[in-house]
């Protein structure tokens, strides 16, 4: 055994502060310190602090030297001779119960991009995801996990986890002070390994932090985040082709959205949730099975609440544990892919929980969320609202969209309560809001955000879909950026579903006063790529199932939800669903317990579930449903005005704009024989779908058989046109009449 002089005496003082910080947790530059030093000219020094070691020997290829304890603390140090400095070197650490070889974590250089932190702090960095956070590497040949943090106003960061016993002393970080980043790699660290950030403030405060980039995180009650590889979706080229063939606006797009913890569950097994593999192989046959295009999940970013559905995320990086791990996210993903299924995922950019674990405060400064209450917290949820125009905000909000979109390989993003982002005033009086440097209402850093994220998006992929849940009328959601539009492909028409369902809830001898609900839409149909939503938002809070807000004894009920669906489906717009409307429950939504299941069993909400089936297969089938749903030359009303009856009947056309569907809805009890209805061209009309079908538990008055009754038009004028034909119109149905045969419009 080689040895080696003891420190100096002349740096005792300066060993005793240093160990005073770094024992307090309070070290702001431990490379400074740490690891391998030039001494003087001739020689080097090894420092080493860990808590809990005994002895510590510093190993190399030839040579095993013992570092000596300085004053028993956890500081271990030796002096050896300048040849040192050039070798590589492993740490021996001898515990009480056992004895630890591995490389000195201080012994590394950084390897954080100093590009890559200057566009994070530029407010431009859409991949921060491959920098921050916790990423799987090999440095100097050696395998571990580089650890990395924004914490500008911390007076020191260290790692803690099962690794260390979550000791905040052992792994202090280094601090990039141009950007405010804090960095350590720590070799020979596995996958699945938890830990967190422990912080220290100027204050002296010590807080705990999970990483706002983990990839994994514990399910709650735990709040660690996990040492997770970076996932990698397998897109193929074929995949993306298909993937913007059913995004576009032309595409017929039917959307089921599911909350996975409540479509189904185990209930012979505690009530537990499906993993992510189970509902692979369940939940994606059966959207496809009911016809729908795309599927859309309610927040899986982590989140610690169940009750928050998703909405109050901690971990958006982080697919949640609920269901299991990434590997088994990523399978229920390419599960979509295989299926030709469109993926779309809620995204919340709009605000974060105060949970102690979370972004609020997180190196004890308002970092993520304005200072300022009035700009940073939510009044309605109780939650903080990011700083948009804070610019690494802006670099983290980006990177999490791009994130899904490029490493999962996603078809697009819902993003949740759009209009909370772009108003400084959202639900909030007068004097609780500060107005924006103009001294108006609108939040210019978040509209600047929105911006970026979909440029960004759609530049990665076109054919993806970005979706604004905006519910007022702010101009151009989904125009183009470089129209000074906010850059969307769609947004959910949130006045479509408050005018329709209020119009539904009367009593059909009521609804001739409320005829413009139902029409009103018309007026603005075009002036932005809508989709139409009967989302969960409509069955929770009290508000009810959609079947207990309709009119009527049993029956009609029934007749009134399946007549509203084919008129849904008829309308301009693409369709959204949440679970279970295909099973007509007559509870509200409870997230608690699976869906209504045996409810199936019963005739009347069987049909309902065959209704749809047959509106998504009609729907897809025919153009004239989808094809022009933004231009004003797929719709024409045959009569829109019918108040008295309340009778809808209009026209749609597809990009040829000469071969008519007509739709007739009826939202009476009352049916009309011979009843005379004027079409634009002449010719034999055939129905093509009616909601009153017997086969969906309908009257089936009227109707020969569903799909085969035919109907030539007779060249008599009635509503202003020249042909017409005499039809049966069934009692709150809603039907469509393909034209099979004859002339064009």
């Amino acid at each position: 055994m080689n040895t080696r002089p003891n420190l100096e005496d002349a740096q005792m003082p300066h060993y005793d502060c240093q160990v005073t910080a770094l024992a307090a947790g309070k070290c702001r530059d431990p490379f400074a310190f740490l690891g391998l030093h030039q001494f003087n000219d001739n020689q080097s020094v090894v420092r080493c602090y860990i808590p809990g070691a005994q002895e510590v020997f510093v190993l190399t290829k030839h040579s095993r030297y013992p570092l000596t304890q300085f004053r028993q603390s956890a500081l271990f140090s030796s002096v050896l001779d300048k040849n040192f400095a050039n070798q590589e070197y492993q740490l021996e650490v001898v515990y009480p119960n056992q004895t630890v070889t591995g490389r000195d974590v201080y012994s590394f250089a950084s390897t954080l991009s100093d590009e890559a932190l200057y566009l994070f702090n530029e407010g431009t960095q859409a991949q921060a995801y491959l920098h921050l956070g916790a990423h799987q590497l090999t440095v100097d040949g050696v395998e571990g996990f580089r650890f990395s943090v924004w914490a500008p106003n911390a007076l020191s960061v260290s790692v803690i986890g099962d690794f260390n016993h979550w000791n905040n002393t052992q792994h202090p970080m280094r601090l990039h002070p141009a950007s405010g980043v804090w960095e350590l790699f720590i070799p020979e660290l596995n996958v699945d390994r938890c830990y967190k950030f422990a912080i220290t403030t100027f204050d002296g405060e010590r807080i705990e932090k999970a990483d706002p980039f983990a990839f994994k995180m514990e399910q709650a009650p735990g709040t660690a985040s996990i040492t997770q590889s970076k996932p990698t979706a397998v897109v193929t080229q074929p995949e993306q082709i298909e993937k913007a063939s059913r995004n576009r606006i032309d595409a017929p797009i039917s959307i089921y959205e599911v909350h996975l913890g409540s479509w189904k569950r185990r209930e012979q097994e505690g009530n537990r949730y499906l993993t992510y593999r189970e509902l692979g192989d369940d939940l994606i046959p059966y959207v496809k099975s009911l016809g729908f295009t795309h599927l859309q999940l309610m927040p899986i970013s982590e989140y610690p609440f169940d009750g928050s559905w998703g909405y109050q995320p901690v971990g958006l990086f982080s697919p949640t544990s609920r269901f299991g791990g990434v590997e088994d996210f990523a399978y229920f993903v390419e599960c979509c892919h295989q299926a030709k299924l469109g993926l779309l995922i809620d995204w919340v950019p709009g605000h974060f929980p105060s949970d102690p674990h979370g972004l609020h405060k997180f190196d004890g400064t308002h970092l993520y969320e304005h200072a300022d209450k009035r700009q940073g917290f939510h009044p309605d949820w109780n939650t903080y609202i990011f700083n948009y125009d804070r610019a690494e905000v802006k670099s983290f909000l980006l990177s999490n969209a791009m994130y899904w979109i490029k490493e999962y390989g996603i078809d697009g993003l819902r993003v949740d309560a759009v209009a909370s982002m772009l108003y400084l005033d959202y639900s909030r009086k007068q004097g609780e809001w500060i107005p924006n440097q103009y001294g108006g209402r609108e939040n210019l850093g978040a509209i600047e955000c929105l911006k970026s994220v979909n440029t960004q998006c759609y530049g990665e992929n076109d054919g993806i879909m970005m979706v604004a849940e905006e519910s007022t009328a702010w101009p151009g959601v989904t125009r183009s950026v470089e129209h000074d539009g906010l850059g969307f492909g769609y947004k959910w028409n949130m006045g479509w579903m408050n005018d329709t369902l209020n119009y539904m809830s009367k009593d059909p001898i009521h609804r001739k006063y409320h005829h413009h609900e139902m029409t009103f839409s018309m007026v603005y149909a075009y002036s932005e790529n809508y989709i139409l939503p009967l989302s969960h938002d409509e069955v929770v809070h009290g508000k009810g199932a959609l079947l207990s807000k309709m009119p009527g004894d049993d029956w009609q009920q029934f007749a009134n939800l399946r007549a509203y669906y084919g008129f849904m489906f008829a309308h301009p717009g693409k369709k959204l669903l949440f679970m279970g409307s295909e099973l007509a429950p007559r509870e509200e939504w409870n997230h608690n317990q699976q869906l209504d299941w045996h409810l199936l069993e019963s005739e009347a909400h069987r049909g309902v579930y065959k209704c749809i089936k047959s509106l998504n297969e009609t729907y897809k089938a025919t153009p004239q449903l989808f094809e022009c749903d933004t231009k004003s030359t797929g719709f024409n009303w045959i009569d829109g005005g019918n108040a008295e009856q309340s009778i809808f009947s209009f026209i749609r056309y597809g990009n040829d704009g000469l071969t008519p569907l007509v739709v007739v809805a009826n939202f009476t009890p009352q049916t009309h024989f011979h009843f005379r209805l004027g079409v634009p061209a002449s010719g034999v009309y055939q129905v093509i779908l009616n909601t009153d079908d017997t086969e969906f538990w309908g009257s089936g008055v009227g109707i020969v058989a569903h799909k085969q009754q035919l109907i030539e038009s007779k060249e008599i004028e009635s509503h202003g046109l020249s042909q017409s034909i005499d039809i049966t119109i069934p009692p709150l149905a809603t039907i469509y009449l393909q034209l099979i045969s004859g002339g064009t419009c």
